[in-house]
């Protein structure tokens, strides 16, 4: 234990960024596990499958708003600071959650109730394509360097926790209220929960110390400018979206996207698919800061490539197989598997990009490769799911999401080991 003690300050600072990554991320999810309960009230007249393609494709658009929210925060938290950059994203999340909480249904407004929806998730996209190259950096500045891995796997644990809290809610809802009334207001809840809680981490932030890597930066350090990124740093950030796209889809698969596939194609009810996810997520929590410490002992490559190859191997057999499964225990054993191999990317997935780029400009390299990958593989996973699934080929999927996976192993494959060529100079 000793080895992994740091001083106070540092300790707070990780906790705090970390809490609200959480809280960013639980309204960003919360978004998915409630979109089963208030699509028939945004999107009436339609079969189940064509609602939830209608709620994946504004979730779609939450993902295009991302990189913009990376190129613009990535510059704000490359100049102004990485806790200007927290605070910024956070303030964005609680206007989003607060507009989907007060959102008029169809019924009431017409067309203007999806409409409002739409809004919100686009500033809620805006906030979380800043979040991310925000509290990645921030993070991986903060940990001391001989276990930046462990350290900087929080950013992950909390971004999952993130998902958890809004699972669990789901849960608590489900167990207090009726299906009809998570239907007509019970959805209402997480959204103002979230809401809520934004403001609270907005003040917290506030408060955090600044990091070393952007205090010690020279007063005339080169501007943060995609045109720079792009000339200076084009063949980190290709390899850097590739991870992304691979890495991204994955999560949401089998995560976000599986609670669907649970009710909508292998059978389950609701409840049932909620309790699976939620079962599966606190393990791959767990795994967080177990494959960032294996990252400091072995290096980021091998748990790249870990997700990268296997994950790829495993993405068929595991869909395939539950499309079969009828009980529960069965169903969330397979999704371990996965999810698994899953954390040797998402524990260290942030740290391999921070420590890629230089100082001056690591908020927007971190965030806007990441988001632009995020946005076309990621953003569209709901849509190409549905669509496939709707035309009658839902395994063509299955062969997607494993090809995907593959190239973000390839792309691990082309990065050099940053354990021993981190551009983070600071201890």
């Amino acid at each position: 234990m000793k080895a992994l003690a740091i001083p106070r300050k540092r300790l707070v600072s990780i906790v705090g960024g970390s809490a609200g990554n959480l809280v960013e991320w639980y309204d960003w999810f919360a978004y998915a596990a409630f979109a089963i309960y208030f699509a028939p009230v945004f999107f009436p007249k339609a079969d189940p499958t064509a609602q939830l393609l209608s709620t994946a494709t504004i979730f779609a658009v939450g993902f295009v708003m991302r990189p913009i929210g990376a190129w613009v925060m990535g510059r704000f938290a490359d100049t102004r600071g990485r806790k200007a950059g927290l605070s910024l994203s956070v303030a964005l999340m609680f206007s989003g959650s607060l507009l989907i909480a007060v959102a008029p249904t169809y019924a009431v407004a017409g067309l203007l109730g999806p409409a409002t929806l739409l809004v919100a998730r686009m500033l809620q996209g805006l906030s979380l394509g800043g979040e991310y190259g925000a509290s990645a950096t921030y993070l991986s500045e903060m940990a001391p360097k001989e276990h930046r891995g462990f350290w900087a796997s929080f950013q992950y644990m909390t971004l999952i926790g993130g998902q958890l809290c809004a699972i669990f809610v789901a849960v608590v809802l489900q167990a207090f209220l009726t299906e009809a009334e998570l239907t007509a207001w019970g959805w209402r809840i997480p959204f103002v929960i979230g809401a809520f809680l934004a403001l609270a981490v907005y003040l917290l932030r506030r408060n955090l110390a600044e990091t070393p890597s952007f205090e010690n930066q020279a007063v005339d350090r080169p501007v943060s400018t995609a045109k720079r990124l792009w000339q200076e740093h084009r063949r980190e950030s290709i390899l850097v979206g590739m991870l992304s796209a691979g890495g991204g889809l994955a999560a949401y698969t089998y995560t976000s996207y599986m609670q669907k596939y649970l009710f909508n194609t292998v059978g389950f009810d609701k409840a049932t698919a909620t309790y699976i996810i939620a079962a599966a997520l606190i393990w791959f929590t767990i795994m967080q800061p177990v494959f960032g410490a294996l990252a400091d002992r072995f290096g980021r490559k091998p748990m790249l490539l870990l997700f990268g190859i296997g994950g790829a191997i495993v993405a068929v057999p595991t869909f395939m197989t539950l499309e079969t499964v009828t009980s529960p225990i069965v169903a969330t054993l397979l999704i371990l598997i996965p999810l698994t191999l899953q954390a040797g990317y998402s524990a260290n997935n942030a740290l391999v990009k921070a420590e890629l780029f230089p100082a001056h400009i690591r908020g927007l390299g971190v965030a806007l490769p990441y988001a632009i990958g995020n946005a076309i593989f990621a953003g569209t996973l709901e849509m190409v799911a549905l669509g496939l699934k709707g035309a009658g080929v839902e395994w063509v999927f299955y062969f997607y999401v494993a090809g995907v996976i593959g190239m973000a192993g390839v792309a691990t494959l082309m990065l050099p080991e940053t354990k021993d060529r981190s551009l983070i100079v600071e201890d």
